[in-house]
């Protein structure tokens, strides 16, 4: 009898697997409430007190904005009389948090809109900021950070970062709350993966069944229908106990590459195949010298003798024996770039090695190239 017990243990055991590397993290850390999401602001207005680097008067979109901007102050002004580089068009942007309240403090991005060259040291004037469906949710003024500058003189630039582009922290005020779409329905919440995947829809809706008492059930692979035994008086607090239920997210198998960085980023389930890899790097480069031919006889000019530009080419091949490299089956791209690394070939050689592996389909996984 002891022993049947052990063998129903042992089965038990193997029956529900789980990888090394498997690591559980809370719900919120990759998933959300549906209805609980961030809202875009934007809005146009002007940055001024720049030194001589704003806005030329080419820009009709400045012009008239400064004097529409001086109208409201009693100055009428025409805009064909205005002559100044102390003004830039910008647009505004910002994000409105779920659950904002009046009054509180967003950060804004400022970029500009014409051919200022250097935001730096100006003051953006008060401008309302507009959700999409055009309602006004803040008001953002403020002076500006720049990272940056671009300093030229006598036809000499000088330039660090991207001075066209600033932020003013804490430079927005909220004036209106974003409308939630929050179900009124006090029994059920949907819950959203951030990365939809089949396994871990499952996993989630098997971790709250489990650890929340709830029922909940997988719609799709990126969303779970949660349902509460009776309707929540304390929708805050049965969000939080959700929120905190521990899932262990399936690892997704893929390998991303950015062939401008030359960075190669892999997660640790990338697998290969057997594979052999043979590399070789065949160099040609060509070299043309210019040689001046002066012959004697300019001293007698005739019509058959004069100076000629003789091109002088040097080629150069330069082809060494390839190197190799055999990777066992199983083996990872971790070690795969390892090895590579071994034989002193550049990021770009690793980049290009991956993407022969993946069409020899040997790389058991996704190969995103950005």
């Amino acid at each position: 009898m002891k022993y049947l017990g052990f063998v129903i243990a042992l089965l038990g055991i193997t029956a529900f697997p789980v990888h090394a590397d498997a690591v559980s993290v809370r719900l919120k850390e990759i998933a959300r409430i549906e209805g609980v999401r961030d809202n875009p602001l934007t809005g146009y207005g002007l940055v001024i007190g720049l030194a001589g680097t704003g806005d030329t008067s080419k820009n009709h979109l400045t012009v008239q904005s400064v004097a529409s901007t001086l109208s409201h102050f009693g100055v009428n002004i025409s805009p064909d009389d205005l002559n100044s580089r102390n003004v830039a068009a910008v647009l505004v942007t910002s994000t409105l948090p779920a659950f904002a309240e009046s009054g509180q403090k967003l950060d804004v991005s400022v970029s500009s809109l014409g051919d200022a060259r250097s935001l730096s040291g100006g003051v953006l004037l008060l401008t309302p900021l507009n959700g999409p469906d055009g309602k006004l949710y803040a008001l953002a003024q403020g002076a500006l950070s720049v990272g940056g500058y671009d300093v030229r003189s006598f036809g000499s630039v000088e330039q660090k970062n991207h001075p066209t582009v600033g932020r003013v922290p804490d430079g927005a005020s909220v004036e209106r709350e974003a409308p939630l779409g929050l179900n009124t329905d006090s029994r059920t919440l949907d819950v959203v993966l951030y990365q939809p995947d089949f396994t871990t829809a499952e996993r989630v809706a098997e971790s709250l069944r489990r650890n929340a008492g709830v029922n909940a059930v997988a719609e799709h692979a990126g969303k779970v229908k949660v349902v509460f035994p009776s309707p929540q008086t304390d929708m805050v607090r049965a969000i939080s106990m959700i929120e905190n239920v521990q899932v262990v997210p399936d690892a997704i198998a893929r390998v991303v590459v950015n062939e401008r960085t030359g960075t190669v980023v892999s997660g640790g389930d990338v697998r290969l195949g057997s594979v052999t890899i043979s590399q070789g790097d065949l160099r040609v480069s060509v070299q043309t010298d210019y040689l001046v031919s002066q012959p004697e006889g300019l001293i007698n000019p005739s019509r058959n003798i004069g100076t000629a530009v003789v091109p002088q080419s040097t080629i150069h091949v330069q082809d060494p024996e390839a190197r190799m490299v055999n990777m066992p089956n199983g083996a990872t791209v971790a070690d795969l770039v390892g090895a590579l690394r071994a034989i002193h070939l550049s990021t770009r050689d690793v980049i290009t090695i991956l993407q022969s592996i993946k069409a020899a389909g040997a790389l058991h996984g996704d190969l995103v190239i950005q």
